[in-house]
């Protein structure tokens, strides 16, 4: 398993690698991307008890621990340096600086000149610094990132979600001859691949190319698109003769169509194709961007669902915020991926990147895994009506950033964002946005999502996709609720495009209590959070969505415990307990083999409550859960001659009524699956 997850890791790192820089021999130099991760001095600008620079190595945040703990973390400014010195090979080149992300406003200075500055902590930004650097001699590189909550940038407060300070993604040089691709179209990667018409039979592929040219003169040159198969064949080429001019970006469309393409088919079959797109003069290519294909055709139908390639789908999903304990959101490729291991583990087939753009890696991850992605930008929980053009902004930088990447169909336009009126800033911003969204991208969803149940809301129906975050039995009602809300649109509006966009309840791994105890409704304002209760929720809820196809697709909220700095709730401050896995990743709860034992295609075993090991009851009920068949029980080496019965689903077996001992009480659940006996055991202890 450790060599499958070696090569599979492999494989997305080259990808990131080839559709970063160049790598055919003939154009190795036409375009240097440098790694400048190392060696940056850093101290926090106005904490007086850190006047001494450290020396820190990218991805880094200064909110490693304190947003983790509670609300008094660190808030304002750090600042960064390094020296980096430009020989005489940089003649005569293009240089820029390309940032993957700052938490959350960057200043940036190259030996005390400003370059840029960068409102938004989740996007990627590029700065020419050519005009600023000095060959052969030391340059010193000045970056101040400041993570304080403003009006005029979203997400507007720390509430959700805490903003972390920081330098938390790498950042990179990237060399170029005077005649390139564009590396500043907000940071993205300078050319835009459309798919239009995608079948088995034929797919339409239009490769739109930005050219920036700063030698004195037009240049006559040759642009040239191939398509090379997994195997690396050339299956497509397109070559066509442009003059480009000195004066502004210019654009250069190319149209090509693919006979009998092999389509990306999510976890099926995620084959991509690689994209090479090179400007040539004479005889020289003077530069090259490779990117990701893969031609698929996504489709939502109002009460079937989700569709891929023309056949039904399943849109088994979680959302993810992207910190861990002790590291906040400074994670490595490694720790990138460990997310994505464990999520595929489980079963699901979607990812809600929640609430912001989230790291390169995981998005070309997505690409080459499988998993259908939701992409989405900060406009979340609060508003001040100044946010506007950040807003604008960072949808602009997600959609260009991510134009390739065949995984993600849908862009999230906000969050849990309210007016009193269609007339209110939330509508309107969202209907610009909208627009927005079509005009760079019409070949996307979009969606915005709505914290109540209603499909009423003044804020709602301005986008393609209506989101609603349903948490019964936790902030309103009971569990069960969710069969009448979902039951209550399909007959009321049954032409509407609708997602369960987040779903769940909290659940502390240190905190349980017996599920016989448990009712069907909770008081969230209570210092007690059993895991219990969460894992109740999800085994009543989840078989309400998967009769209800009206749900295109529903996302589990969450699937990572995550910080929450203003927080202070079930006796853990700072923290939003709804994850499947703890926060430091190494507990999984009792609901992600609940979801694991509905979603895998693995064979699961598992009994319940093995945390809630100290018992009351002497009487009691055991629950299995078991994808490969009926399970038999063992208590204290005794088989159970009941048979269980069974639960919410086929998936669940419940034996009732076994007579506890006094002391330790070894359980044993069994099954044969395909020739091979299943085990599972746990000790409870009855007081």
């Amino acid at each position: 398993m450790k060599e499958v997850l070696r090569k599979q890791k492999f494989k997305i790192m080259m990808y990131i690698l080839l559709f970063s820089q160049a790598l055919t021999g003939k154009a190795q130099f036409a375009r240097q991307t440098i790694s400048l991760n190392d060696n940056w001095s850093f101290r926090k600008t106005k904490d007086s008890t850190a006047k001494e620079w450290m020396v820190v190595k990218l991805p880094h945040t200064w909110n490693a621990t304190d947003m983790q703990l509670s609300k008094d973390f660190y808030q304002g400014e750090g600042t960064y340096k390094r020296e980096f010195i430009f020989g005489p090979e940089y003649k005569d080149k293009r240089l820029f600086l390309r940032f993957e992300g700052v938490g959350q406003v960057a200043t940036v200075y190259v030996n005390g000149q400003l370059i840029g500055t960068h409102k938004g902590a989740y996007g990627a930004f590029c700065l020419d610094i050519t005009y600023a650097v000095k060959l052969g001699i030391p340059n010193t590189i000045l970056v101040k990132a400041d993570n304080t909550a403003r009006k005029d940038v979203i997400p507007v407060n720390h509430f959700l979600f805490g903003i972390y300070g920081g330098i938390y993604r790498p950042v990179s040089l990237i060399v170029t001859n005077k005649l390139n691709i564009s590396t500043t179209d907000y940071a993205s990667p300078g050319i835009y691949i459309s798919q239009k018409n995608v079948s088995a039979g034929s797919a339409d592929i239009s490769v739109a190319v930005k050219i920036e040219n700063k030698e004195k003169l037009s240049q006559d040159i040759q642009l040239k698109t191939i398509v090379y198969d997994r195997a690396g064949r050339a299956v497509l080429e397109k070559s066509t003769f442009e003059k480009i001019g000195t004066q502004g970006r210019q654009q250069v469309t190319q149209e090509l169509q693919l006979e009998k393409p092999h389509l990306w088919d999510g976890l099926n079959d995620p084959y991509l194709y690689k994209v090479h797109t090179q400007i040539i003069r004479g005889n020289k290519v003077m530069d090259e961007v490779v990117q990701p294909l893969g031609l698929r055709k996504f489709e939502i139908i109002p009460g079937k669902g989700f569709f891929l390639n023309g056949r039904a789908y399943a849109m088994h999903g979680v959302s993810r915020h992207q910190d861990r304990w002790q590291y906040g959101s400074a994670l490595s490729n490694d720790q990138h991926q460990q997310d994505l291991d464990i999520i595929k583990e489980m079963g699901a087939t979607t990812i809600r990147f929640a609430h912001y753009q989230q790291a390169e890696y995981m998005y070309a991850a997505c690409d080459s895994m499988g998993f259908v992605s939701w992409a989405e930008i900060p406009f979340v929980n609060k508003y001040t009506g100044e946010e506007g053009d950040n807003a604008r902004q960072q949808l602009t930088e997600l959609i260009l950033q991510n134009y390739n990447h065949p995984s993600i169909y849908v862009w999230g336009l906000h969050n849990e964002v309210y007016g009193k009126t269609p007339a209110d800033f939330p509508a309107v911003l969202t209907r610009e946005l909208n627009d927005m969204a079509k005009l760079e991208d019409p070949y996307r969803y979009t969606a915005s999502v709505s914290g109540y149940g209603e499909m009423e809301r003044p804020t709602n129906l301005n986008t393609d996709i209506q989101g609603m975050n349903r948490y019964y039995g936790w902030y309103e009602g009971k569990i069960g609720d969710l069969e009448d809300w979902a039951h209550g649109l399909e007959t009321k509006y049954p032409d509407n495009k609708v997602i369960l966009a987040e779903y769940g309840a909290d659940g502390n791994v240190f905190q349980q209590q017996e599920a016989s105890a448990l009712g069907d409704t909770y008081d969230y304002t209570l210092p007690f959070y059993p895991e219990t209760y969460e894992t109740k929720t999800h085994e009543i809820q989840w078989p309400v969505i998967a009769r209800h196809p009206y749900i295109a697709a529903s996302y589990v909220w969450n699937m990572f415990d995550f910080a929450t700095p203003m927080w202070n709730r079930g006796s853990m401050p700072a923290r939003n307990m709804k994850g499947l896995v703890t926060f430091d990743r190494k507990l999984k709860k009792d609901a992600f083999y609940w979801y694991k034992a509905n979603w895998s295609k693995e064979p699961v075993l598992y009994l319940t409550e093995r945390r809630n090991a100290l018992r009351k009851n002497e009487i009691t009920n055991v629950t299995v859960y078991s994808n490969s068949g009926r399970p038999s029980l063992y208590l204290n080496g005794k088989k159970i001659a009941a048979l269980p019965v069974q639960g919410s689903n086929d998936v669940q077996f419940i034996f009732k009524d076994l007579h506890l001992k006094k002391g330790d009480n070894k359980i044993k659940t069994v099954v044969l699956n395909q020739g091979k006996m299943l085990t599972d055991t746990m000790v409870w202890t009855l007081k």
